[in-house]
């Protein structure tokens, strides 16, 4: 499924197989998260880096073909390949161990085709050999979903935490700020009381609307929801020495708020991709616990209905497209 212009529909494109380059893998794909940076890409919010591409960077595959120089992975092994597709481990960023904030990185399925395909081809450094116990639509978004999460929770100090908007990535850090023993408070849509019921049956302490206050201040937030006006919200709620943590790759423009608000040491932090070594600690951690992640199933020639379906917050979690 191939975006060849900003605002149009994915179109499903016969295409060659790819070809396994020097350092490369091909995969065959069992699973593609649908991500909402997917949806940015596909409805222009990101600016166009080629046309056409096949998105998807939350990708299960096999590996069907090595190429020259590939070491540490073998035929048949399952692996993930995630946002970043590449970093070229010279400028200053990468060689402080900065890689996400590589000065010329590709993305998979924004600079690299992604795995809304039945075959995906990948640098074989950036793959992530996956753990076993979970299955393919299931581990999916946690490529994406689940490494974003898990760089933005780390920035998350103290012990009442919000997220804000309770999609795919907050259902996953949810689960892991419970088993550290957080207290977390979910804010969805005002009047989304599903996606409420749902954040406390995941042991979520409270869940309301955006625009209703918790019943204690924050420690900190992690804001998922691209909605640059929840930043001033969250100040309001957030202690002194709190932080707001910004995970979305895309955000619409922050209103200009006092600055009494963020008075008293508050933070206003981004989260900017993700690096290999998040990779490694996320499958990790999840390898020793048992995270549930709740996917809506499509077929790949459906993905046009799982980006709209995404849009309008149709499901609970996470899309998934199997081909």
């Amino acid at each position: 499924m191939r975006l060849h212009h900003p605002g149009e529909r994915l179109r499903l494109d016969e295409v060659p197989e790819p070809k396994a380059g020097p350092g490369e893998v091909v995969v065959r794909v069992l699973a593609c998260g649908v991500c909402r940076t997917d949806l940015h890409i596909v409805d222009g919010e990101l600016p166009p880096h080629r046309s056409p591409i096949i998105p998807g960077h939350e990708v299960v595959g096999r590996i069907t073909h090595l190429g020259k120089r590939v070491a540490g992975l073998e035929l048949g092994q399952r692996v993930g390949i995630p946002w970043l597709g590449h970093a070229c481990g010279h400028c200053s960023y990468c060689v402080h161990g900065h890689e996400n904030l590589c000065d010329t990185p590709q993305f998979t399925g924004y600079d690299r085709d992604g795995g809304y395909a039945e075959y995906a081809v990948a640098s074989a450094d950036y793959c992530i050999p996956l753990p076993d116990g979970y299955g393919d639509a299931e581990i999916a978004p946690l490529l994406c979903a689940g490494l974003i999460g898990h760089r933005a929770y780390r920035r998350a100090d103290g012990e009442a935490l919000g997220l804000i908007g309770f999609g795919a990535s907050a259902h996953i850090t949810c689960q892991v700020a419970i088993a550290d023993g957080r207290r977390v408070y979910a804010f969805t849509r005002p009047g989304d009381t599903a996606t409420q019921d749902f954040a406390r049956e995941l042991g979520c302490r409270w869940a309301g609307g955006s625009d209703e206050a918790p019943p204690e201040l924050l420690d900190a937030a992690i804001i998922f929801a691209p909605v640059g006006a929840l930043v001033p919200q969250a100040l309001k709620i957030l202690r002194k020495g709190g932080r707001i943590i910004c995970a979305g790759i895309h955000m619409s423009d922050i209103p200009t708020f006092p600055y009494t608000d963020l008075w008293g040491e508050r933070e206003i932090v981004s989260i900017a991709n993700l690096t290999r070594e998040d990779g490694r600690d996320f499958f990790a951690r999840i390898s020793r616990m048992r995270i549930r992640s709740e996917v809506t199933i499509y077929p790949l020639s459906n993905a046009n209905e799982a980006l709209a379906d995404l849009r309008a917050g149709r499901f609970q979690g996470a899309a998934v497209l199997v081909p």
